[in-house]
């Protein structure tokens, strides 16, 4: 049962408290064993090692030594081994030299075998010297110090002194080696002691109880003495099969890492731990694409490439983080302290780095990548279950908007019953058309003339009152409601296109929409029924999409695109500059105009940088002849500039802010010689009125 969260083999860094304390235990063991073995005469030890008793112990410290008897709680220290037994009675009858020789020959073997790390190996070899060294005393102190040339059997009346001698031991060794494990996972030793020392203070006993025993066995009739492996035969078993039946319950079998229930007894350990400064970090992790390796290589090429995720994700936490797996290509890990949101950004940057590199298998090579969202204890949940959830929020906040790492946002949480309410307002508001549409202008910054106007949805709540749209419109975008938000918002655009055009006022409205709207097989259709419907030509209407849309290659695929390309709606992409796309991929795309985002175009007259990207934009949509609109125009000098750029059109409070429709129209009246005359064609009457 391998534990691929086991990073104890990993050396600690130099100057570290745990480097100085596996070093310190290290040189002080070795002290005591050097010493140890001054005092050993080798003489009677040669004499002893013609005996077959003597190599017969020395094979049952071996082998005892090569697998421990674990049981639940064990997994952090090790377990205990059997070779417990057989070196305390080589102890009692033979004295320390020959017990601490005997004990590191075996941990040297065991080490060996194991492939444990030498840091690990001359610990272990300390830790056990210095274990017997404290029993050794004790039996000092009772007058008791056996040597080869003079071995001891321990009679009815030795009880006390065997005893304590064995208390000594237990104690000395489970003190180092939790204190060695509270260091390397960074929990305190009061913590580790509570859930370990219980259940092993019972199998040292059982162990060191037998002994005596051993001892007395061996002085009748040393022969019997191998008798002793059938119980411990018995022991080791049955607590491998309870260990086992412990890790199944408690770990995911395909990956070995804590399933969801040993995640929720880690967390909550952790939270009641936190001191009133602490934080713990929650972080859910989603691989991107998995389902595509599933589908296209099989189930077990995924199940090997979710084994090496979670080696590469264990082994890029700290020692005492925990790394668990919900299901499917779904991880979480536990961060038990952390000391702000920075230092949280940073972990979660290192799990993608680490999963970025590449994987190979059957030949093939895989470019995993994941999305993770944080939640942290107390800034955004005081228990597991809200820290899962929010943590599960920030992930998904992070999947859509491709920004691989969020931290949990409560605005942007649709799942707060603040939001759901809002839900259930805005549906409520379409529902009744409560809705309006603003209009603003967007002008030749050559000849003034209006190019068209952009319509901005405004709803005013019966009870809050204004609720901007970066309230609403993410929330519509996160469920249900978008589709019907598009639908509505696209029906009153035609409808007051058709209004403005049935009294010569021929202008073409822009309408924001979505990236999963312009994905959406059925918006082809519904523009053309309301073209139809309402008598106007494609050109009245035009649709706007954030630049996102660039990055993902899944856009130019879809017969949404084409579709609407054939229909002749003309198509903007909004807010650019602000993603990560190519200017070179709007050709791939039925695109006439791109909208040069505010952040940039308000700071022209102050920053150079931003000037720069302005002009850079400018000249390259100029050579894709495609026509460029700067949004915030709000002073004559930042116009000025952009018209000395070759900017087209210009669009801001400068010339006009958001009107409603009967203010927009008197507007536009009033500037009747700029509108272009474009002849739409013949159209029926308007079937629709307000």
């Amino acid at each position: 049962m391998t534990d691929p969260t086991d990073t104890r083999d990993t050396g600690p860094r130099v100057g570290t408290p745990l480097w100085a304390f596996l070093a310190g235990i290290t040189v002080i063991g070795f002290t005591a064993l050097v010493v140890a073995m001054l005092r050993l005469d080798m003489s009677e030890l040669v004499e002893v090692a013609r005996t077959p008793l003597f190599w017969v112990l020395a094979v049952l410290v071996v082998l005892g030594e090569l697998r421990p008897v674990m049981v639940s709680s064990a997994a952090a220290v090790g377990g205990t081994y059997p070779s417990t037994m057989f070196t305390f009675a080589v102890l009692l009858h033979f004295g320390l030299p020959a017990a601490v020789l005997m004990q590191g020959v075996a941990v040297a073997m065991n080490g060996v075998v194991t492939r444990k790390s030498w840091h690990r190996v001359m610990f272990n070899i300390a830790q056990s010297t210095l274990a017997l060294t404290a029993a050794g005393v004790v039996l000092g102190t009772f007058g008791i110090v056996p040597s080869p040339a003079l071995p001891w059997v321990p009679g009815g009346g030795d009880l006390l002194a065997i005893g304590l001698a064995g208390i000594a031991y237990f104690a000395t060794r489970a003190t180092l080696v939790c204190s060695a494990v509270a260091l390397h996972e960074r929990r305190s030793l009061t913590r580790v002691l509570k859930a370990t020392v219980g259940p092993q203070s019972l199998v040292y006993a059982g162990l060191l109880g037998l002994a005596p025993l051993v001892v007395v066995v061996m002085n009748h009739s040393p022969g019997l003495v191998p008798l002793f492996v059938a119980p411990l035969a018995a022991v080791y078993f049955t607590a491998t099969l309870s260990m086992r039946r412990d890790h199944q319950a408690m770990h995911d079998e395909l990956t070995g890492l804590p399933n969801r229930k040993l995640l929720i007894v880690s967390t909550e350990e952790a939270l009641a731990e936190a001191r009133q400064d602490d934080r713990v970090g929650l972080f859910l992790l989603d691989l991107d694409r998995f389902k595509e390796v599933n589908d296209t290589m099989g189930h077990p090429v995924g199940d090997r490439l979710l084994q090496m995720v979670a080696h590469r994700l264990t082994h890029s936490v700290r020692p005492g983080d925990v790394v668990a797996r919900l299901g499917g290509d779904e991880f979480a890990v536990l961060l038990p302290s952390i000391r702000d949101t920075h230092a949280a950004r940073e972990v979660a940057a290192r799990l993608r780095a680490a999963l970025t590199e590449p994987v190979r298998l059957e030949g093939m090579t895989f470019d995993v990548d994941g999305s993770v969202g944080i939640a942290l204890y107390p800034d955004h949940a005081p228990d597991f279950e809200l820290l899962l959830q929010r943590a599960d929020v920030a992930m998904y906040l992070a999947k859509e908007g491709r920004t691989g790492v969020e931290l949990y946002q409560p605005d942007k949480d649709r799942n707060s019953p603040e939001r759901l309410s809002l839900l259930g307002d805005l549906r409520r508001a379409i529902d009744n058309r409560e809705l309006r549409l603003h209009y603003q202008p967007k002008v030749s910054l050559g000849a003034g003339a209006v190019q068209g106007v952009e319509a901005l949805l405004r709803w005013r709540h019966p009870v809050h009152g204004p609720i901007p749209p970066s309230d609403f419109v993410p929330l519509a975008e996160q469920s249900y409601l978008m589709r019907q938000l598009t639908a509505y918002v696209i029906d009153e655009a035609l409808e007051q296109a058709a209004r403005w055009w049935h009294t010569g006022l021929r202008v073409q409205i822009s309408v924001n929409i979505s990236a999963r709207d312009l994905l959406d097989s059925a918006l082809p259709e519904r523009l053309e029924v309301g073209l139809a419907k309402y008598g106007l030509p494609p050109a009245a209407i035009q649709l706007e999409v954030t630049e996102r849309i660039l990055t993902g290659d899944q856009a130019y695929t879809q017969e949404t695109i084409k579709a609407l390309a054939t229909l002749g709606v003309p198509l903007a992409i909004d807010d650019f500059g602000t993603g990560y796309s190519s200017l070179i991929r709007l050709q791939r795309l039925a695109v006439s105009e791109v909208k040069i985002d505010a952040s940039f175009v308000r700071r022209i007259a102050e920053s150079e940088d931003d000037e720069r990207i302005v002009r850079s934009i400018v000249d390259l949509v100029r050579s894709l002849g495609l026509r460029s609109v700067a949004e915030g125009v709000e002073s004559d000098e930042v116009a000025i500039r952009l018209a000395d750029m070759g900017c087209d059109v210009g669009q801001g409070w400068l010339f006009c802010e958001p009107m409603p429709a009967a203010d927009a129209a008197a507007w536009l009246r009033d500037h009747a010689e700029a509108v272009p005359k474009v002849d739409f064609g013949y159209a029926p009457e308007v079937t629709r009125t307000a």
